[in-house]
C-alpha cells in the first residue's frame, strides 16, 4: 500500500496510512516506556527515593489547603525550629503541575498513588514531544526513530521510574516541549501562529526550570543557537522581533517564581537568553548596513568581540562576584575539572563524575550511531533537507549535551538526549540512503539485501535491551523503591522501614523531634508527621555538621548536643548480612557495610572535618576501637566487632588485618531499660529475624532527658 493513500476524509483532512505508522510507532514507543518505568511496581507500590516523600507532601499541601496558602506555607516539620519556605527553595511548578492534574485527572483516588504514577506517565508522553521536536529539525523518520530511542534510553528510564515524584520528568517534558514550540514557532510562516508558539516556547521553558534547576542546561545551548542565527538565516525582520519576543516571555515568566525571578535573570540561565538576543538585534543591524560582501564578516567580527568581552567579564567575576555565579553543582557542569572540597556534595552519588565505562553502559551503540549522525549531517549538509540552523542546533546540543554530561552521572539525561538527536538523524539518513539505493540486482535480491539491513538494524537496537544479561536496560531499571531496602545494595523488598516510621507516627508525641542524619529527613517528615532537625533539601550544611559531629562525639558532648538542639529521638540506620544462627543458642554472626550509616560513616567524618584514621582502619570501612567504644554513633549501632576474618583463606585474627573483614555479634548498648543517656525503644523486624539474610535494621532511640553526664 502507498503510505500516501487515503484511507477515509475526516472534512478536509485525509487520515493516511503514514498517519497510522506514526500513531502505531507512537503509540509503541510510549508503551515500551511505560512498561520499563514501572517495573520497580513488582517490588511494593511506594515513591522511589528521598527527594519525592517532600514533593508528594507539599503537593497534598497544595490540595489540601490551596495554591494561596501554599505560597505562604513555612513548613514547620523541616529543619527544626527555624523551618522552610517552600515557595522560595522547591520545584514549584512540580507541585502545582501534580495538583492541578490530580484534580482534573485524579477522580476519587489516593493522591499518593497518583504521584506514584506521575513521572511514569509525563515520562512517557515525553517521547511524543520528542518526535514532535526531532521531526522539525530531521524529518518524521527522524522523529519516529528518536521516540524509539527515547523510549529506552537508559539513563532517562533510570530518573523516570515508577514513584520517581521528582524533577526530572516534568522537567524534561515541558524544557523539550518549549524548544519544540520555539522551533515551531521560529518555522511558522503565519506571524500570528508564531507569535502565540514563541510566547508559550518562553513560559514552559520556564516551567520546566520551576521543576527542575537542571533545564539551565537546554537554556544554554538555545542561546548559543542564537548566536548562529543571523549568519544561518536570511529573514531577519522575522529574527528581529521573535527571538526578542520568546527572551521576554521566559524573564516575565521568571518573575512570577519566588524561587527564580531576579536570580534567574542576572544568573546562567537568564543572561544565555538575553546576551544572544542583545546579539541578535545588534548583528542583524550591522549587517544590515554593511554591504552584501562584508556583512557576514563584520557580523562575525562583532561576534568574537562579544565572546572575549563575556570571557573577560567572567574573570574579573569571579574575583569581584559582581553577578552571583550559580552553585558549584552548575559550575562543575560548566567546567568538569572544577574539584570540590564540600564533602557534603561529594557525599551524594548521583554527584559523581561519570566514567567512561558508565557512558557506555547508559549509551552504547548510540554513541557510534550519534558519531555516524554527525557525520552524515556534516558529509551531506548541502543535500539534505534539513535548514541550516536546525543542522546549527543539532550540532550544539549534541556537543554541549555530552560536555555537560561529565561531570555528573545525574546530567547523563542531557548525553542522552543530545545522542538521541544526532542518532535518529544518523539511522534516518542511513535508512533513506541504503533503502533508495539501487543496484544492478534483480527485484527479489534488492528486497533481501533490504530486509537484511532492516534486520540487522533491529537487531543492534534491542540487543541493550537484552544484552549483557545481568546488566542490560531492562535488569538495571529494576530496583526496589528505596524505602523498600533503605538504599542499601541488597535488591529485596521488606517492610522495615515502614513499619519504623509507623512505630514514631504512633508512639511519640506530636509534637516529638527526631534527629537522623539528613538522607531520611523527607521519610520522617512525610510517613512518621514528625520534625527533624535536617532533610534531603540540605538547606543549612552547618546543621548537618553539627549532626555528624555529634554522632561522632562521646557520648556525654553528643547527650548535651541533642539536647541543645532539642531533639526527643533519634533515628540510625544499618545494613548487613546474617551470616549463621547456631542451633545451639550461641549468638548469630553478622557482616555490615551493605549501604546504612555503617557504610556512610567516612562521610560523617569528612563533614564533620575529623580525621579518618581516627575512626576507620587502613580499609577506610572497618571502624576503629575508639569509634567503636567512644562515639556515640559506635555505641548506638547494636553490634560489636568479635573477630575478623579473610573469606578467602578463612582465616581469623582478633584485630584488623589489612583484607580482612569484621564479623559482629549484637549488642545492645543502651537498653530500653537502662539509665543511659538513650534508650532503644524500637528496632525494626528484620534485626530480630534468627535466620540468615539481609539486615535492614532501623533503631529508634529515645533521647533520656533524665540523663546526668556528671555521674
Amino acid at each position: 500500500m502507498n503510505s500516501n493513500s487515503s484511507l477515509f476524509s475526516i472534512g478536509k483532512f485525509d487520515l493516511k496510512f503514514q498517519h497510522l505508522l506514526i500513531i502505531g510507532i507512537l503509540s509503541l514507543s510510549f508503551s515500551i516506556s511505560f512498561l520499563i518505568r514501572s517495573q520497580p511496581a513488582g517490588f511494593g507500590w511506594e515513591l522511589n527515593e528521598f527527594d519525592p516523600f517532600f514533593n508528594y507532601r507539599a503537593t497534598q499541601y497544595i490540595v489540601d489547603n490551596g495554591i494561596d496558602a501554599y505560597f505562604d506555607w513555612n513548613d514547620d516539620l523541616s529543619w527544626y525550629p527555624s523551618g522552610r519556605d517552600v515557595s522560595q527553595n522547591s520545584q514549584i511548578m512540580l507541585h502545582l503541575t501534580a495538583a492541578v492534574t490530580y484534580w482534573i485527572f485524579g477522580g476519587s483516588g489516593n493522591l499518593y498513588d497518583f504521584t506514584i504514577l506521575f513521572p511514569v506517565v509525563f515520562g512517557s508522553l515525553t517521547a511524543i514531544v520528542v518526535f514532535a521536536l526531532v521531526r522539525i529539525i530531521g524529518g518524521t523518520t527522524s522523529g519516529l526513530f528518536a521516540a524509539l530511542l527515547y523510549s529506552i534510553s537508559l539513563p532517562i528510564i533510570i530518573r523516570g521510574q515508577i514513584g520517581w515524584f521528582k524533577s526530572e520528568p516534568l522537567g524534561l517534558f515541558f524544557s523539550i516541549l518549549a524548544i519544540y514550540l520555539l522551533f515551531s514557532g521560529l518555522q511558522s510562516k503565519n506571524h500570528k501562529v508564531a507569535i502565540s508558539k514563541l510566547a508559550a516556547a518562553g513560559i514552559f521553558l520556564i516551567f520546566g526550570l520551576s521543576a527542575w534547576g537542571g533545564d539551565q542546561f537546554f537554556i544554554v545551548p538555545i542561546g548559543i543557537f542564537f548566536l548562529t542565527l543571523p549568519f544561518f538565516r536570511s529573514d531577519h525582520k522575522f529574527l528581529i522581533w521573535a527571538i526578542p519576543l520568546f527572551t521576554v516571555f521566559s524573564i516575565i515568566t521568571s518573575l512570577a517564581f519566588e524561587r527564580l525571578g531576579t536570580h534567574f535573570i542576572l544568573g546562567l540561565g537568564g543572561l544565555s537568553l538575553i546576551i544572544p538576543t542583545i546579539f541578535v538585534i545588534s548583528c542583524i543591524i550591522i549587517q544590515k548596513k554593511s554591504s552584501e560582501k562584508s556583512k557576514n564578516r563584520n557580523g562575525l567580527l562583532f561576534l568574537a568581540a562579544i565572546l572575549i568581552a563575556g570571557s573577560t567579564f567572567l574573570v574579573l567575576n569571579a574575583e569581584s562576584n559582581l553577578i552571583p555565579l550559580p552553585s558549584y553543582r552548575y559550575l562543575n557542569a560548566i567546567n568538569p575539572f572544577l574539584t570540590t572540597t564540600d564533602p557534603l556534595i561529594d557525599s551524594v552519588s548521583e554527584h559523581a563524575t561519570t566514567t567512561i565505562a558508565q557512558s557506555f553502559l547508559f549509551h552504547s551503540l548510540l554513541m557510534i550511531f550519534a558519531g555516524l549522525g554527525i557525520w552524515l549531517i556534516i558529509k551531506n549538509s548541502k543535500k539534505l533537507a534539513i535548514k541550516n540552523d536546525m543542522v546549527s542546533f543539532s550540532l550544539i546540543i549534541g556537543l554541549t549535551g555530552v560536555y555537560v554530561s561529565s561531570a555528573f552521572v545525574r546530567l547523563e539525561v542531557f548525553a542522552s538526549f543530545s545522542i538521541i538527536i544526532l542518532s535518529s538523524i544518523g539511522l534516518s539518513l542511513l535508512t533513506k540512503e541504503f533503502l533508495a539505493n539501487k543496484t544492478e540486482i534483480n527485484k527479489f535480491q534488492n528486497i533481501f539485501i533490504k530486509s537484511l539491513f532492516v534486520t540487522g538494524l533491529i537487531i543492534l537496537l534491542v540487543i541493550p535491551l537484552v544484552f549483557p544479561f545481568q546488566g542490560n536496560i531492562l535488569t538495571i531499571s529494576n530496583n526496589p523503591p528505596t524505602i523498600l531496602n533503605g538504599g542499601s545494595a541488597f535488591q529485596i523488598s521488606t517492610s522495615d522501614w515502614n513499619d519504623s516510621l509507623e512505630w514514631i507516627k504512633n508512639n511519640t508525641p506530636e509534637d516529638a523531634v527526631i534527629a537522623a542524619w539528613w538522607d531520611y529527613g523527607y521519610w520522617i517528615q512525610t510517613k512518621a508527621e514528625r520534625a527533624t532537625l535536617a532533610d534531603n533539601s540540605t538547606v543549612s550544611t552547618l546543621i548537618i555538621k553539627n549532626i555528624a559531629r555529634m554522632l561522632l562525639s562521646n557520648i556525654n558532648d553528643a547527650w548535651n548536643s541533642l539536647n541543645e538542639m532539642q531533639a526527643d529521638y533519634v533515628v540510625v540506620f544499618v545494613a548487613g548480612q546474617r551470616l549463621t544462627v547456631d542451633n545451639d543458642g550461641n549468638q548469630a554472626l553478622y557482616v555490615l557495610s551493605g549501604g546504612g550509616d555503617e557504610s556512610k560513616k567516612q562521610w560523617f567524618m569528612r563533614i564533620a572535618e575529623e580525621s579518618l584514621a581516627k575512626y576507620v582502619h587502613s580499609d577506610g570501612i572497618s571502624g576503629t576501637d575508639y569509634f567503636w567504644n567512644e562515639t556515640l554513633l559506635g555505641q548506638m549501632f547494636p553490634f560489636t566487632p568479635l573477630a575478623y576474618v579473610n573469606f578467602q583463606t578463612n582465616q581469623q585474627s582478633a584485630t584488623y588485618q589489612p583484607g580482612f573483614t569484621a564479623v559482629y555479634a549484637k549488642d545492645i548498648k543502651f537498653p530500653v531499660d537502662g539509665n543511659g543517656p538513650l534508650r532503644l525503644v524500637y528496632s525494626s523486624p528484620s534485626f530480630d529475624v534468627e535466620k540468615g539474610g539481609q539486615v535492614i535494621g532501623v533503631f529508634i532511640y529515645e533521647i533520656n532527658k533524665d540523663y546526668n553526664p556528671l555521674n
